[in-house]
């Protein structure tokens, strides 16, 4: 049997299927060092299934918009399809969005 396509997260809430649900919901979750864990189990499944069910736009609301552009900025530089012009364009995009960043985040 295959397994059933990863959930797919979007700007807002979207449901996921049972087969979804039964694939990579684990059976039971431990906390290891701080991790949810469970025998070395991959939780990919589990992880992008909470975020198709929060959807995106709620996410961004939990974790400062600094720390999302941040991780933005680390794996779209990973980006083996990137040249230097186009490296230089994201990281001056990255740095003014997160001046933005900053700003917002001095006035809350």
């Amino acid at each position: 049997m295959t397994k059933p396509p990863l959930p797919q997260p979007q700007l807002d809430r979207t449901p996921i299927n049972s087969d979804q649900y039964f694939e990579y919901t684990p059976e039971k979750l431990e906390l290891w060092d701080g991790f949810y864990e469970y025998g070395g189990q991959d939780f990919t499944g589990f992880y992008l299934g909470i975020l198709a069910n929060m959807g995106l736009r709620e996410a961004v609301h939990h974790v400062p918009i600094s720390k999302w552009l941040e991780a933005i900025q680390a794996v779209a530089l990973q980006n083996p399809k990137l040249d230097e012009a186009m490296r230089d364009r994201l990281n001056r995009g990255l740095a003014d969005l997160q001046a933005v960043a900053a700003y917002l985040e001095e006035q809350s």
